[in-house]
């Protein structure tokens, strides 16, 4: 099982993977952790990450950035409106009535959903993770900011199954820092004691981000959040842009926002001066040639000028962090630290409206890049039976209030309640009980569209169906489970119907609820139920954990729900049956929709894949030319005459002019056809080069095997100790091979020196090789024959019977007993253990 986290940024990504020694950020192609969230689009494949980056410019209309943003939402959003007028893309109406984005792609145009971009670089985020883990990725943990609305979470939710993903949990930005900064604390307060509260800021390139988090030992839990979902380091950017606009617009009286190109050459260079300024207080030059027109254009700025231009933007820090401890009702006091992560928080000026505000100097103990992607990734290792990590519970909290809307007939019109209001705990399920004669329609909604950064504050509508009235025709009770799972996203989970059988004419028992952990109350009556026609109860108990914790059989839960308080116990049966629940999301792409996207994806892949394939056999014969070239005259100049030489250099020229004319652009098998004839010309040279390197070292090697069984035939002769236990039949058999082998290396060596180098060689290495081995194998089997076992006397036998000679060990036994010092107590395959992360 893979154990990734994936930090989904609006300008850049970041992969972290879990290994037995901890979280590793690992690295893309180019050898960077970060990879730019970026696609382009070209006439035979996509480019994604840093080299579409590099194509923001020199193919500005296809080249998608900034799309992040446009999960969930329809065209005439007010946002997207806003954007669509900065983008060097066009962003169009599906017939869906979302934002798509049209590009030129294979040569023709095409329009894509959000989805499927995003897909598209959550592929190639894959691709990274695969090639540093060597095996597939399928599970995974991906961030989103922590205002998004259920519409951009089931949004992002799809883009991952396209991506061929299994996200076990989309986690809340602010809730990855957290987990990031909390696991690895050794000196959290115990569980009874008083909670550690520590504000996280996260301040990236689009939005601006802060929760309040309480810290025991073992548990994670978030009070509150606050944000300005506008609010980001590409804001501070267009304040450098829009002022060198109007600057080089009077100074040299230019149009820059007229040419798309320069205006997106201009915010790049402003991005780099602002993170210049962060660095250096001093005046510092702003300058760009062959800017527009063939205009080269300069310009300084220096930080304090830089921050009164900011002043707006500066004054927007402080609201949301005043929020935060409002909504926790905590004061300054009650903060412990106060944690920063994301790039903009490197701003000076940021950082001292954030530390003048508590109070007290901020932390930069996390990373400001990584931390988001590492909190991700130990989250997918605490969900992850591959790895053992130090228990730690994570309660996050409800962004925006959640009600849920209905006909009522006993009010003669609409009924609402408040489900989860504003930093209720999730994941988290409640049971509501309503009565009913027929099929009924719930409507969820955000309770408080002025908090909510989407103009539309619908969430979904669910039909409950096939409800039946009770026998006697009175309404019958239905239980409906709503919940806020770990993705954040609301729905209405289950539906049963709850059928009463009376046995006899007891009176009917009062519905209760016996659970001690009951939050709040709700009953929902009809007519039938006039006693408490304005009185609602909803009946529900505290999930702290996933799906599988809120799930339970229908009966049982149901007849504990439904104890009667009094003494004199009524004979009532009652059974359950689940009703089926009909969806209607708010922008959910349908099934089948989404399996061509998939389907789609893995054809784009494919492509790719395909074209690299080209373009690397192209590359292959270019880099061919080049190097044979290059040592024609150089290393390889004595193995080839100079007829060869002239007609074989004329072929590399020729075929150097092929590649940048008729052979541009073709198929792969023409390129690989191409480089196997230049190698048939090629390769005689190289080998004759190769073997005047190898041939020498292997004559070497053979004649010091020779030297050496000479030597030994030698001591043979004089009798020395060390071989007098060979049989001269044998030793003669050695000295006649290695004087055949010693006449047969004389000859060739002599032949070879005859030999011109332009012409093949008479005696390859791999013959001598081959030789090599032969004399080897008829001489040592002799020259190493082992000398014969002295027997030893019985008495010295007996001795050794009876028990081990002084000063020896009971070799036998004491070995026999220490190979087998097993743990009895250990279960089989014990020994195999699960990487553990060094966490503990």
């Amino acid at each position: 099982m893979s154990v990734v986290g994936i930090d989904l940024g609006f300008q850049s990504c970041y992969v972290a993977v879990a290994r037995a020694g901890g979280i590793e950020t690992i690295a893309n192609e180019y050898s960077d952790r970060c990879t730019p969230a970026c696609v382009s689009f070209g006439p035979k494949n996509r480019s994604i990450g840093a080299a579409a980056k590099s194509q923001v410019i020199s193919n500005a209309k296809n080249t998608v950035q900034g799309f992040k943003r446009f999960h969930g939402r329809a065209f005439s959003d007010p946002f997207v409106q806003e954007e669509k007028s900065h983008l060097a893309y066009e962003v169009v109406q599906l017939p869906t009535g979302s934002a798509g984005i049209k590009v030129t792609y294979m040569e023709e145009e095409r329009s894509f959903t959000t989805e499927q971009v995003t897909g598209m670089l959550l592929s190639k985020l894959k691709e990274t993770a695969e090639n540093a883990l060597k095996k597939p990725v399928v599970d995974c943990v991906v961030s989103v900011p922590c205002f998004y609305t259920d519409a951009e979470r089931r949004s992002v939710l799809d883009a991952t199954q396209i991506a061929g993903l299994n996200c076990l949990r989309l986690m809340n930005e602010t809730t990855a820092v957290a987990l990031a900064y909390g696991i690895y604390k050794q000196d959290l307060p115990a569980l009874e004691e008083k909670p550690r509260n520590v504000v996280f800021v996260d301040i990236g390139h689009s939005a601006y981000q802060v929760s309040v988090c309480a810290f025991n030992k073992g548990k994670l839990k978030v009070l509150a959040t606050a944000f300005d979902p506008t609010l980001g380091g590409r804001k501070f950017d267009e304040i450098l842009v829009n002022h060198f606009c109007e600057e080089f617009g009077k100074k040299y009286k230019l149009d820059i926002k007229s040419k798309i190109r320069a205006l997106l050459r201009l915010s790049q260079e402003c991005e780099k001066l602002k993170k210049l300024m962060s660095a250096n207080a001093s005046d510092l030059p702003m300058n760009i040639e062959c800017f527009m027109n063939d205009v080269d254009v300069s310009g300084i700025m220096n930080r304090s000028k830089f921050l009164e231009m900011c002043d707006g933007l500066l004054a927007r820090v402080e609201p949301p962090l005043r929020s935060v401890l409002e909504q926790a009702k905590l004061k300054k006091e009650d903060i412990y630290a106060v944690e920063i992560v994301g790039g903009t928080t490197r701003i000076p000026a940021v950082k001292e409206k954030i530390s003048k505000f508590f109070g007290k100097e901020i932390s930069t103990t996390l990373n400001a890049d990584e931390a988001v992607t590492r909190g991700c990734a130990l989250q997918c290792a605490i969900l992850s039976p591959a790895f053992k990590v130090r228990e730690f519970s994570i309660t996050d909290v409800v962004p925006y209030s959640i009600s849920l809307r209905w006909n009522s007939p006993v009010e003669e019109g609409i009924s609402d309640c408040e489900v989860f209001p504003k930093n209720h705990a999730t994941p988290f399920s409640k049971v509501l009980s309503f009565y009913r004669k027929e099929p009924f329609n719930l409507e969820a909604y955000y309770s408080s569209p002025k908090d909510l950064p989407y103009p539309d504050p619908a969430i979904a509508q669910f039909l409950v169906q096939k409800v039946t009235p009770q026998t006697d025709g009175s309404s019958s009770k239905v239980k409906v489970k709503v919940r806020v799972n770990v993705h954040g996203i609301f729905s209405v989970s289950s539906a049963s119907l709850v059928e009463v059988h009376k046995s006899d004419e007891s009176e009917e028992p009062m519905e209760t609820d016996q659970h001690a952990k009951e939050e709040e109350k709700m009953q929902v009556d009809q007519d039938e139920q006039k006693t408490d026609e304005n009185q609602h109860q909803i009946q529900g108990e505290i999930k702290t954990e996933s799906e599988e914790m809120e799930t339970s059989q229908p009966g049982s839960k149901d007849k504990k729900m439904d104890q009667p308080p009094q003494a004199k116990k009524a004979k009532v049966k009652t059974t359950t049956v689940d009703l089926p629940i009909e969806n209607q999301l708010l922008w959910q792409i349908g099934r089948e929709m989404l399996n061509l996207y998939i389907e789609n994806e893995g054809k784009m892949i494919m492509q790719d894949k395909l074209e690299k394939e080209r373009n690397d056999a192209k590359n292959a014969v270019e880099e061919y030319v080049y190097e044979m070239r290059d040592k024609l005259n150089g290393l390889y100049e004595k193995f080839v005459n100079e007829d060869d030489r002239n007609s074989f250099t004329l072929k590399l020229e020729d075929t150097e002019n092929w590649l940048y004319e008729d052979g541009e652009d073709q198929p792969k098998h023409v390129y690989i056809d191409k480089l196997t004839e230049l190698k048939n010309l090629g390769q005689p040279i190289k080998n004759r080069f190769q073997e005047s390197e190898e041939r020498p070292k292997a004559f070497e090697e053979l004649g010091k095997q020779i030297q050496m069984f000479m030597k030994i035939i030698d001591s043979f002769r004089n009798k020395e100790e060390q071989y007098d236990h060979l049989d001269e039949a044998d030793v003669l058999k050695v000295e006649k091979s290695t004087n055949e082998v010693m006449e047969w290396m004389n000859s060739k060596l002599n032949l070879q020196n005859k030999q011109s180098l332009t012409m093949d060689p008479i005696i390859k290495t791999k013959d001598i090789e081959a030789k090599i081995k032969e004399l080897t194998s008829i001489c040592n089997p002799v020259v190493t024959k082992p000398r014969p076992k002295v027997e030893l006397p019985k008495d010295d036998e007996n001795v050794e019977q009876n028990g081990p000679v002084e000063g020896q060990n009971d070799s036998h036994r004491g070995g026999q007993s220490t190979e087998q010092n097993i743990d009895p107590s250990a279960s089989p395959g014990s020994e195999k253990k699960l990487p553990e992360m060094d966490i503990d």
